[in-house]
């Protein structure tokens, strides 16, 4: 079901570009259907992992959606949420409540603190809500930036530039992440440090990880 409402959702978007491709869109349509293309496009832009764009467009979509339209700016604001806190932006909780999204709230809760395991928990609790709405898989996608947040903490907490491996997965299995091993713990941070999440390298010979004196952990939006 996430994979048919993915290619609905990329091909309506794909048919909407095309058809504005040799038009003006702001001169030949209204504010309304404006609102429509730039939903459909995000979407397309969302599934497509392309955050930046789709925040653009839905943003342009909520922004613009008649504040009397309280269902489609509901609507339009499931998609947003898990587009913006990809690229680091957290929704108030009054926006949540106003907008009768509590589904949410514990997502941002955990995310926020790094907690995983609330995360986890989160999104198994709401799962038929977050695949109704076609969210799930990007959901998913929050647990790295989980981890992320996670792991500056404890580099804040230790206030130090070289960190033991063994400190990270004494929180993952704090966290209720038991089986992680040091060697997986290894995994992850490598692969955080390869997609730009951190900014420093592994010492295999000292088990340790060390980080960037600038700007170890790089803004989301400056990179994804």
């Amino acid at each position: 079901k996430q994979w048919y409402q993915r290619r609905v959702a990329i091909t309506a978007g794909i048919a909407i570009e095309t058809n504005a491709a040799n038009k003006d869109i702001k001169d030949l349509f209204s504010i309304a259907d404006r609102v429509t293309y730039n939903y459909f496009v995000g979407m397309k832009h969302m599934f497509e992992n392309e955050f930046k764009g789709a925040d653009k467009c839905l943003s342009f979509s909520f922004e613009n959606c008649l504040k009397s339209c309280t269902s489609n700016k509901r609507k339009i604001l499931i998609c947003l949420i898990p587009v913006k806190m990809t690229l680091g932006f957290m929704p108030k909780v009054s926006i949540l409540k106003k907008y009768n999204l509590c589904e949410f709230e514990d997502v941002v809760e955990a995310v926020k603190t790094g907690n995983i395991k609330l995360l986890n928990e989160a999104i198994e609790k709401n799962a038929a809500f977050f695949t109704r709405a076609g969210i799930y898989l990007i959901l998913e996608k929050l647990k790295v930036i989980t981890l992320r947040n996670l792991f500056k903490k404890i580099y804040l907490i230790t206030g130090s530039f070289q960190i033991d491996v063994a400190r990270f997965k004494t929180a993952l299995n704090w966290l209720g992440l038991e089986d992680v091993d040091s060697d997986e713990t290894e995994c992850i941070l490598a692969n955080m440090i390869n997609d730009g999440y951190i900014k420093g390298y592994i010492s295999e010979q000292h088990k340790k990880i060390v980080v960037s004196k600038v700007n170890a952990f790089p803004k989301l939006n400056t990179f994804l």
